[in-house]
């Protein structure tokens, strides 16, 4: 016990360790979270996408970004999800059932997680992290843009059905059924999705871009249904991760706390765009922001593998690389935040507008 006491605090120095060499790093980080919690409230996702990769460009290992966006998600998701509870948007019963292989699998992905920690160190942490981000976030960025891009054409247009057609030809007994969502589903399919759910959420901090478009496509589950049970979810997988990651002496407080400054003045404004923005605005910003988290993440890895000896690049070279991903993704998402604003304000100015001349605006 005294050996992973040692361990935990050598962890722990390493953040201390940044934030004495460039203070401000804890300014980076509030700017972090204000930003993911602007998105959070402008597009009921955690920003998570934004805020692991944002760490890691401030200098903090892949495992231990991860820990800290995992750890904070969980007390958003306790407030969104008592939010979304309220109004009857909450399917407990599906959330559950996910939850039974979400735990296994951010059991393993802390597991392989801190693997690549200690037997490559901060360099192995940040490329598998970074690789597994580029991955899976390449796929749904782009998943997402061309469904808003068919919005945009189409704008009667709803969710597409093939994934849902396709899943009903493997659906195999016992079948579920759950009451609020009003869907019929495969017990096996609810215990993989719930597992993949459980292992992108572990292991990138992100969990809702896989687990609400799955219900949506794959459950057929209506959206504000799935958006409020993916909340329900979250809180139990941000506990169970965070207390994983605690164990391992993944988990600085300081990094949660600093994230949380910042978000929590974020939310606030998102939430009122989501109100006043028009939706296709909302998924286009989303979609493209992804995307450019994901470029960052492309050049943040020629450094990583430098660092493992695995390519030889010029000093020169490798500066370029490191510094056009922090341009992509700090500069990204304050150009999408400052939108966000702006967009909430103008609507917002016309909305008073309209209501002192007696007007009722079609904002959406």
């Amino acid at each position: 016990m005294q050996d992973v006491a040692v361990q935990a605090i050598d962890k722990l120095n390493v953040v201390s360790q940044i934030f004495e060499t460039t203070p401000l790093t804890m300014f980076g980080v509030i700017l972090l979270g204000f930003m993911g919690g602007t998105l959070s409230g402008f597009i009921g996702s955690g920003g998570a996408f934004l805020m692991t990769p944002g760490m890691m460009n401030l200098g903090v290992p892949g495992v231990m970004a991860v820990a800290a966006n995992i750890t904070h998600k969980f007390g958003k998701a306790m407030m969104g999800s008592k939010k979304h509870g309220e109004l009857g948007h909450v399917d407990r019963k599906l959330g559950i059932y996910l939850l039974i292989t979400a735990c296994v699998g951010i059991y393993a992905a802390v597991v392989v997680n801190g693997y690549f920690f200690e037997k490559l160190g901060k360099a192995g942490s940040g490329l598998y992290v970074s690789a597994f981000f580029v991955l899976t976030l390449s796929i749904i960025g782009y998943s997402l843009l061309m469904d808003a891009l068919r919005t945009r054409k189409d704008p009667d247009a709803g969710p597409s059905d093939k994934l849902l057609n396709m899943s009903k030809k493997f659906q195999l007994k016992p079948m579920i059924h759950f009451k609020v969502a009003d869907v019929k589903v495969s017990f096996l399919v609810l215990l993989v999705i719930g597992f993949f759910v459980g292992y992108m959420a572990g292991t990138i901090g992100v969990g809702g871009f896989i687990g609400v478009p799955a219900m949506i496509y794959v459950f057929g589950v209506p959206t504000v249904v799935a958006a409020g049970t993916e909340l329900f979810l979250a809180m139990f997988m941000g506990a169970w991760g965070a207390f994983n990651y605690g164990l391992q002496g993944y988990v600085d407080l300081r990094l949660t706390l600093l994230l949380y400054a910042g978000s929590l003045v974020g939310i606030y404004f998102g939430a009122i765009g989501t109100h006043l923005v028009k939706e296709l605005y909302i998924r286009l910003v989303t979609a493209i922001l992804i995307l450019l988290c994901v470029v960052s993440r492309m050049l943040a890895i020629p450094e990583y593998m430098v660092q493992l000896n695995i390519v030889a690049l010029s000093d020169r070279s490798a500066a370029m690389f490191e510094l056009g991903s922090k341009i992509f993704l700090f500069g990204s998402g304050i150009v999408a935040t400052f939108l966000i604003l702006l967009w909430t304000f103008q609507a917002k100015a016309k909305e008073d507008k309209s209501a002192k001349l007696g007007l009722s605006p079609s904002l959406k």
